[in-house]
């Protein structure tokens, strides 16, 4: 089945076999409630489906897809709906249905002596970081959907976030998955082990790959002491290059405890502090660029800023900073936070953004944005640029803002062309086009301009061996 030569609508004894599965309670019908369900919150992915499926256990999804595959019915696996490149909706031809893991929603266990937590696939991330800390732990993964995202979502979509710098993105942070396969199978591997050498580690294989080789329904995910000390630090610079020189300086100086490392480009502080109410600018001069960081310990609280203080000093006098803030309380760096966290509702406010999640070797980041920013300036003279992102782990977030004097219709046209000029430069820099967010349908077609054939061979096997009737979030990731 192509992308363009899709299944027959559900026939209507199909959906109500799939209905008496979840009986009332896990299934929605009437379109305002649907309609939710298939709309992206960004970028306008829009479809339909005849039914959303909320499944209460893993023993329903099983079920669900089981019955799927036997009608050869489509399934789009979702959680949040929080995704950012169309992964999670259907399309439009009423030839899927959605399963929502909303209901999925049970802690199983938190072994504090296994620093392990066991969760269902519905799980809002929040509510994994608030149990980890009330157990005394850590949950390190953290972004700004975090209140409404679902931690299935986050696996399948391999989420990064702000602390991969010292914890690294999902994938480093799951130990265990459960797995409903595209057959109604349900692999059980729950494991806790962080040391097993039997075979291929069949969960990688499920972790990141967006809902197209099965559903999660629960997972085994690593915790962490909880930091007693914290220092978080807004800090001028004066370009990228300063930035990553910065970043080499504090970690030659603090080591692992700097948990976190944002570089933020000028223009969207300026679009935060005049669209998105409640921010202003925690300095008084203006400055090109800045850092948002964090330092974390176990020591005693307060124990990190002499040194914090120490490292920034050297800083000074090695020219790589111009102005420096340590934050005085705890809610003075929320505060900082919460500027980081509001960055998309900025590029909103500003007319929006044609959002770039990429990757590029650190010492190269610098390359990149003087790069995209020529050409972009060079395609588009009006364009207002704008970069931030995760400088730490070299994941930029290039998000060139619409000129002032286009409508959005004009902008969106461009869309295609914009990619090309940034992805070109990414892909010669040695660089991902795809860091955090994944591939989705929004991705698809410029996967397959650069990745290697060899490699999509490879994708379409593995695709093909566990689904090869393509059920599974058909025609997302994976090209057809």
């Amino acid at each position: 089945m192509s992308a363009t030569t899709r299944a027959a609508a559900v026939p209507a004894a199909v959906i109500a076999r799939l209905k008496a599965v979840v009986g009332p309670a896990g299934v929605l019908e009437a379109a305002n409630e649907i309609a939710p369900y298939c709309r992206s919150w960004r970028d306008d992915w829009v479809g339909d489906v005849p039914v959303v499926l909320r499944p209460q256990s893993t023993a329903e999804v099983a079920e669900i897809v089981r019955l799927c595959a036997q009608a050869r019915v489509p399934i789009v696996p979702q959680g949040g709906n929080t995704g950012l490149t169309g992964g999670s909706q259907p399309h439009a031809d009423r030839s899927e249905v959605i399963v929502s893991t909303s209901r999925l929603n049970r802690i199983r266990a938190l072994d504090t002596t296994d620093d392990t937590i066991t969760v269902e696939a519905g799980v809002v991330l929040q509510q994994i970081q608030a149990a980890a800390d009330t157990a005394n732990r850590l949950f390190p993964l953290s972004l700004g959907a975090e209140g409404s995202c679902q931690i299935g979502g986050n696996i399948s979509t391999n989420a990064g976030g702000v602390q991969v710098l010292r914890y690294g993105n999902t994938r480093n942070l799951v130990l265990g998955l459960e797995v409903v396969l595209p057959d109604g199978q349900i692999w059980n591997g729950l494991s806790s082990l962080r040391k097993d050498n039997t075979g291929y580690d069949m969960k990688q294989l499920f972790i990141g790959a967006e809902g197209t080789l099965g559903l999660v329904t629960a997972a085994v995910l690593r915790l962490f002491p909880k930091p007693t000390a914290r220092e978080t630090a807004w800090i001028a610079v004066d370009s990228p290059a300063a930035g990553v020189a910065l970043l080499s300086h504090m970690r030659a100086r603090l080591g692992d405890a700097v948990s976190a490392f944002e570089l933020i480009g000028r223009a969207i502080v300026d679009f935060l502090i005049a669209g998105v109410p409640g921010h202003e600018d925690p300095m008084r001069e203006v400055h090109p660029w800045y850092v948002l960081m964090d330092v974390t310990s176990q020591g005693p609280a307060g124990s990190l800023y002499e040194p914090l203080s120490e490292a920034l000093a050297g800083a000074f006098e090695a020219g790589l900073v111009r102005d420096a803030l340590i934050a005085a309380s705890g809610t003075q760096a929320a505060r900082l936070w919460r500027m980081r966290e509001s960055l998309a509702e900025a590029q909103a406010s500003a007319g929006g953004s044609i959002a770039h999640d990429v990757s590029v070797p650190v010492s190269r980041i610098p390359e990149f944005i003087t790069r995209a920013d020529a050409a972009l300036a060079r395609a588009y003279p009006a364009i207002r640029l704008c970069a931030f992102g995760h400088v730490g782990d070299g994941n930029m977030h290039y998000n060139p803002v619409r000129p002032l004097d286009w409508d959005r219709a004009r902008f969106v046209a461009e869309r295609a062309q914009i990619n090309r000029i940034v992805h070109d430069i990414v892909v010669a820099l040695g660089g991902s086009i795809s860091a955090e967010h994944g591939i989705g349908r929004s991705r698809l077609a410029e996967l397959v301009h650069y990745k290697a054939p060899v490699e999509i061979t490879m994708m379409r096997a593995i695709k093909h061996a566990l689904d090869p009737h393509n059920l599974m979030n058909p025609h997302k990731v994976v090209p057809g």
